[in-house]
């Protein structure tokens, strides 16, 4: 299904990776790391079990087929970030500038800038359009202006609201509940689990099945990545491996990690994964009340893209990185460049290969170079983009994530640092309005 190649973490030498013996552990630690997960409570690796809730978003996306030409997904962060990933691995490229279509346009609007919001007019019929408002605890802001600005469209539009809207959130709780249940808008219950690990819950599924994608393919792949995850066989456990890695070489001052796809359709992933590992592990204070500010900064890059971009700073600048590179095996048909130039000396390394060739190539020389350099790196292998391997690869690192944080001794499912934004936001907004 996956496979993780972490050689270029042993041979960059023990200064700057790891030696094997690092990785080691009995499997009594890796049941405590375990159970010590399960006591948080937290619901991420089994909601894709749940056959009532794919049911159920299977039944409504049959029943909402042929009403629309258009879905808008409102949600921020972990409301968004699942959506926009999904969308982008599993479907056409350029899906939403195709004109012969079998499903609905699919835009994910991820933040309050005014040009985002004046500019999807353009392209949406407000009439033939389907709105999800996504909010946890059915009180973010970015949500709830959003939904009353479109309200007003709809209305002025002469359509009834309940027809054009539905909500994801906490049925019963929230002002978004409450707005829902005054319009006569459908509600479907968000789920237990907090937005970054939302992505195989409601949040994600609804609009992926609206789009026509195989979502129980998707929870497959998560399902068996869970039984990996869940094992107490470090040799056989990839989250574990992933995260007891990012945890030893962060002592050894690799405080940043890197994600890079040589995949374009994987773009979004590594977008979605930069909020889990930041939100979860960026924290102030540790289970004993210690003052630790634990944290490893994400970034995002794309091979071959970035290799022009980034890697001059990651071959020369602070050894500071773990780089983690994704690797498709079959990314798309066999593309060849012609051989149109027979006789050009600087061309014939390219007469006759293949695109596909070409990226691989430019992988393998990068992490090369970088393992010369002593820079510590790894890969991430799947055969093939689908929705079965999507499903894994959230999973791998939702797992990986959850147990980096019990690594550190902290709490990765709160976000107790956002907290203080938010409630300066309603102070600073009620500030503006009333100038």
């Amino acid at each position: 299904m996956i496979s993780l190649d972490l050689k270029n973490i042993f041979s960059v030498g023990t200064t700057h990776g790891l030696a094997k013996k690092d990785l080691a552990t009995s499997q009594k630690e890796l049941v405590h790391l375990i159970n010590a997960m399960h006591t948080r409570g937290q619901k991420f690796y089994s909601i894709v079990d749940d056959t009532a809730v794919l049911k159920q978003v299977q039944e409504f996306a049959t029943r909402m087929r042929g009403k629309y030409q258009h879905i808008v997904v409102i949600g921020i962060g972990g409301s968004a970030l699942g959506t926009i990933c999904i969308h982008q691995a599993l479907t056409h490229l350029y899906d939403n500038e195709r004109t012969t279509r079998l499903h609905p346009t699919l835009h994910v609007l991820d933040n309050v800038d005014p040009t985002l919001y004046g500019e999807i007019e353009d392209v949406i019929d407000i009439k033939k359009t389907l709105f999800i408002v996504v909010s946890k605890s059915g009180n973010t802001a970015e949500a709830l202006g959003p939904l009353l600005y479109f309200q007003q469209k709809v209305k002025q539009a002469k359509k009834n609201v309940q027809n054009h809207f539905i909500t994801i959130t906490h049925i019963g709780n929230g002002t978004l509940s409450e707005l829902a249940e005054k319009e006569g808008i459908e509600q479907i219950e968000h789920g237990p689990v907090g937005g970054r690990f939302a992505v195989l819950s409601t949040v994600g599924l609804i609009p992926a099945a609206l789009v026509g994608i195989d979502i129980k393919k998707l929870l497959a792949g998560a399902q068996d990545m869970r039984d990996i995850f869940l094992t107490p066989d470090a040799k056989t456990n990839l989250p574990y491996q992933i995260a007891k890695t990012q945890y030893a070489l962060n002592r050894k001052g690799k405080s940043i990690a890197v994600m890079m796809p040589y995949a374009q359709k994987l773009l979004s992933f590594a977008d979605w994964y930069r909020q889990l590992l930041a939100e979860s592990i960026g924290k102030e204070v540790n289970d004993a009340g210690e003052t630790v500010h634990t944290g490893i900064t994400p970034v995002r890059a794309l091979g071959t893209t970035d290799q022009h971009s980034q890697a001059q700073l990651y071959n020369e600048g602070p050894n500071d990185k773990l780089l983690m590179f994704m690797h498709v095996k079959k990314l798309h048909k066999t593309l060849r460049f012609p051989t149109l130039y027979t006789h050009h000396p600087k061309l014939g390394y390219l007469q006759g290969a293949s695109m596909n060739d070409l990226m691989d190539a430019e992988r393998e020389g990068t992490t090369a170079a970088l393992t010369k350099r002593k820079r510590p790196n790894l890969t991430i292998t799947i055969d093939t983009l689908d929705a079965y391997h999507l499903g894994a690869l959230f999973l791998l690192f939702e797992g990986a994530t959850a147990l980096l944080g019990e690594m550190y001794g902290i709490n990765a499912f709160n976000q107790p640092g956002v907290e203080l934004a938010k409630k300066l936001t309603v102070t600073n907004l009620a500030k503006k309005r009333n100038k």
